[in-house]
């Protein structure tokens, strides 16, 4: 074993996993596991010190690097750990001289002006390659650590975003995801209208790249020309996923999230009049402390109000230093019963929208190819537009991963879609 990445959260610390690895390599690290830890809940970072363990217990005579927002807001937890050799914050994490050093290196994180120019690095074992628009979050969601992980709201000038898109596309990438931790806080900082801007400059700058996709929206933030684009651009994925997290405004309120129940479904129905392929996702947190049987059917109900096809469930889970971590708390059986609930609606609203697919010829890119397992053919794997799974039996015609080709739907198993080639 060279140099190991095990990456947890976000897409966007998953692109960092793959800057780490080859920063760490450059440097001349050999015989490490990176544990990429993400913070956002105390489960979380229980899992980041469970991999840190079990990767010692691999490799006793390896090295364990914890970086991530793991290793930024709780540095001492795991420099105190023995399994753990080093800990290097997030900035570090993306310095080829940061790993060629042998100490901990964690800086203060909320002293970051500007965003920091990642390193090339192909992603050729990605179908879809990820491009860091902004970091940082100038909010302060009471549920939140992530703002002291990553620091305030910073932005990736224009013309860099647009110089990686290029780089990426001439590499053989057909999709680009805009990755970062609050994109739709995008511009301000830099003097751009918005992340409206943003995109309109790469799908003009960038004319060959056919498919361009959003990671986490709030909806709130999206800027006029954004939801003109989403609206009416066909290069832009009709997949949006929407930081909502509960549909009880007293919740929401309790959340410090920035927008209503009312406001979140307004915002849903105006998109889906407008553009009917649209799907839509949204992160949902179930027993948020003080919330009520009553505030929970409200949350409930938003599955099919908001017709969220791909739903994320969070039971939550209390982070210290949090104000949400101080709050009444709710009972465990009852946060894993809401939480089933939610799951349920989810469940039911995605099976709903897979029965209108079936009989459509859908446009799919190519991720990956599933082996013969027992009586079940090979198939090719892959995602349509609105970010169906979608799954076909292998043809005769040679594939590759990242390849756009058409699909037409002949059934689905609940979860994702079965067809042929078209």
């Amino acid at each position: 074993m060279s140099v190991k990445v095990e990456n947890f959260g976000c897409r966007l610390n998953a692109l960092e996993g793959d800057i780490a690895t080859a920063m760490a390599e450059r440097a001349g690290v050999q015989n490490a596991t990176i544990i990429n830890g993400c913070a956002v809940t105390g489960e979380a970072m229980r899992q980041a010190r469970q991999a840190a363990r079990k990767a010692k217990n691999a490799a006793p005579d390896g090295q364990v690097i914890v970086t991530g927002c793991a290793a930024q807001t709780d540095a001492a937890q795991f420099t105190a750990m023995p399994e753990v050799d080093r800990v290097l914050g997030n900035a570090e994490k993306l310095t080829e001289t940061a790993w060629a050093g042998k100490d901990n290196a964690v800086g203060d994180i909320m002293q970051a002006t500007r965003a920091q120019t990642l390193p090339n690095v192909a992603q050729a074992a990605r179908a879809r390659a990820f491009v860091q628009v902004q970091t940082g979050c100038d909010h302060r969601c009471t549920f939140c650590i992530i703002p002291f992980g990553r620091g305030n709201a910073r932005s990736v000038p224009v013309d860099e975003v647009v110089a990686q898109c290029q780089r990426l596309v001439a590499e053989g990438h057909n999709e680009i995801v805009l990755t970062g931790v609050d994109v739709t806080s995008y511009g301000p900082d830099i003097g751009e209208a918005g992340l409206g801007s943003l995109v309109r400059a790469i799908l003009a700058r960038v004319p060959e790249l056919p498919r361009l996709r959003l990671s986490s929206i709030d909806a709130v933030e999206i800027d006029k020309g954004l939801l003109d684009i989403v609206l009416h651009e066909e290069r832009l994925m009709p997949h949006l996923h929407l930081s909502l997290q509960a549909g009880d405004n007293m919740i929401l309120k309790r959340m410090k999230r920035r927008h209503t129940r009312e406001e979140a479904i307004g915002f849903c129905d105006h998109v889906a009049k407008q553009r009917p392929d649209v799907t839509f996702g949204a992160d949902i947190i179930a027993g948020f402390p003080t919330e009520t049987d009553a505030m929970f059917e409200n949350s409930l109900a938003l599955v099919a109000d908001c017709n969220l096809v791909w739903l994320h469930v969070f039971p939550f889970s209390p982070r210290p230093g949090t104000p949400a971590a101080r709050m009444p708390q709710i009972n465990g059986a009852t946060i894993k019963a809401r939480a089933a609930q939610l799951r349920a609606a989810g469940d039911r609203q995605r099976s709903a929208w897979l029965d209108g697919q079936i009989g459509k010829t859908l446009s799919v890119l190519v991720e990956q190819t599933r082996p013969t397992q027992g009586q079940r053919p090979a198939l090719w794997q892959g995602r349509s537009e609105s970010f169906a799974r979608i799954d076909w039996p292998e043809a005769d015609t040679p594939l590759a991963q990242g390849q756009i080709v058409d699909v037409t739907i002949d059934g689905h198993d609940g979860h994702g879609l079965q067809g042929h080639l078209a």
